[in-house]
């Protein structure tokens, strides 16, 4: 199985609909987000080049780049690029469709079903997977998830601006499944004010 070759944008619109299982849990992927690399997009992690931290994004297609928010959430994106050039896709929320009764232990505070893994900090608790996922494979079944093509087709797919990025958050490479409940709630970007 190989990922899709397309651009970033196109690759994540190709990822919606697929299921990626971990740790005994299944979710259908309902809302993604694309991000570019060198000097191409400001809000992407890979703007300024190779970091420790980035290096994953630098390919090869297939691997988890996982990162930590607010020093307490992680956030998962399957790279898609050819080796060299950064190009990964953000997993923004998804539907639980197998590994229920875990995904509700996992998220107990979720006051619905479509709840549990609709935003990628929730989306990461579901599956159970943290920083330890980074620079795996989601393809060849070495790592802790696995990525599957879709049972069905995805159906209407809708895009707009990114979310919670300060730079490019106008671009409108985030797509999601219309009409989905399990697509995370967007919130513009709002510049924090200084004392």
């Amino acid at each position: 199985m190989e990922l899709p070759s397309e651009a970033v944008d196109e690759a994540a619109r190709l990822l919606l609909g697929w299921r990626l299982t971990a740790n005994g849990v299944t979710v259908r992927l309902t809302e993604v987000e694309a991000y570019s690399g060198l000097g191409e997009d400001p809000a992407s992690h890979a703007h300024r080049g190779p970091t420790n931290r980035n290096a994953v994004m630098f390919g090869p297609a297939g691997r988890l780049y996982v990162y930590q928010i607010y020093g307490m959430h992680f956030c998962a994106n399957i790279v898609c690029g050819e080796s060299g050039k950064a190009a990964a896709v953000l997993l923004r929320a998804g539907a639980v469709v197998d590994g229920l009764e875990i995904a509700r232990q996992r998220r107990p505070a979720a006051r619905r079903d479509t709840d549990l893994a609709a935003g990628p900090a929730k989306l990461m608790q579901v599956l159970a997977l943290d920083k330890g996922a980074n620079d795996t494979s989601v393809i060849d079944g070495t790592g802790p998830a696995t990525l599957s093509p879709p049972a069905e087709p995805a159906g209407t797919i809708a895009a707009g601006p990114r979310v919670g990025v300060t730079s490019a958050h106008d671009v409108p490479w985030r797509f999601w499944i219309s009409g989905d409940p399990t697509v995370s709630v967007y919130r513009r970007h709002t510049p924090r004010r200084s004392g």
